[in-house]
């Protein structure tokens, strides 16, 4: 497997320095590099790459207007790149599969590669089973296995307690303790009445574990237990807010007020 990947960076030595880095990684085919983040959005557009090593802190455009400027299209996998910790927490907001300390260390740049190429595969096998799918239910419709229309999803097959490893411990998190998840990057944060801990886990492999009945996505990066919802508070725009055990309001966006309204 090939990682196509675009390097952005104003400052040519940084590029010259992770391009040197990445000649390691046999796997790795640098097909673009960027010096700022309109020449970075027109790159990928274009180039289509499967990873973008995208520094932060440009003039113009920085890294984060430059996932912004990509709404409109399938995106490439982000790795952001910075000078500055106090970054680290925004670039997991905005979704980066990891990021970097300059000046870039091997090791760790070893260990994010090895986060992409699981993403990667995770990506393209998905792929190819809507692919097959499709191609089923067009030769062989009769082979498509029957799903069973209106059936509620058997609660057995959900967690009933989820392990946390979190500042060296390791927490047994029941379920049905959990009031919100929010999404930062692949780190979730997970709220309960007394705690927040912080899982290593995307979004949608813990949304696989969790009983759907109960637990619904209400934004991109946001996931609420229905039993702890208190009051629905609605809103002029066409969004609205629950209301929580604790008193946290939790906004719900226009795209997903139809899911929860049938739970509510």
């Amino acid at each position: 497997m090939t990682i196509r990947t675009i390097l952005v960076d104003d400052e040519p030595l940084a590029i010259q320095g992770l391009e040197l880095r990445l000649q390691a990684f046999d796997d790795v085919e640098i097909v673009e590099r960027c010096a700022n983040g309109r020449e970075a959005i027109r790159a990928i557009r274009t180039q289509k790459p499967d990873l973008v090593f995208l520094d932060i802190q440009m003039p113009g455009f920085d890294g984060f207007s430059v996932v912004s400027g990509l709404a409109d299209i399938e995106p490439p996998l982000f790795v952001f790149v910075t000078a500055f910790m106090q970054h680290a927490v925004k670039a997991f907001e905005a979704h980066a599969v990891d990021y970097l300390m300059k000046p870039v260390e091997e090791d760790r740049l070893a260990a994010t590669l090895e986060r992409v190429r699981q993403r990667l595969t995770e990506k393209r096998s998905c792929e190819e089973t809507e692919r097959l799918k499709e191609i089923l239910s067009e030769v062989a419709p009769d082979a498509m296995p029957e799903t069973a229309g209106g059936e509620e999803p058997s609660a057995n097959r959900f967690e009933k307690v989820i392990n946390i490893k979190d500042r060296g411990q390791i927490f047994r998190v029941e379920v049905g303790d959990i009031e919100r998840i929010d999404a930062a990057g692949d780190y979730m944060c997970i709220y309960t009445a007394d705690q927040t801990l912080i899982l290593r886990e995307t979004m949608k492999d813990l949304e696989k574990r969790l009983d759907p009945r109960k637990f619904q996505r209400i934004h991109r990066s946001t996931i609420v237990n229905l039993d702890n919802v208190k009051s629905v508070r609605p809103h002029t725009n066409g969004e609205c807010f629950l209301i929580l055990g604790s008193n946290t309001q939790v906004k719900v966006s226009r795209s997903y007020r139809d899911v929860v309204a049938r739970f509510l």
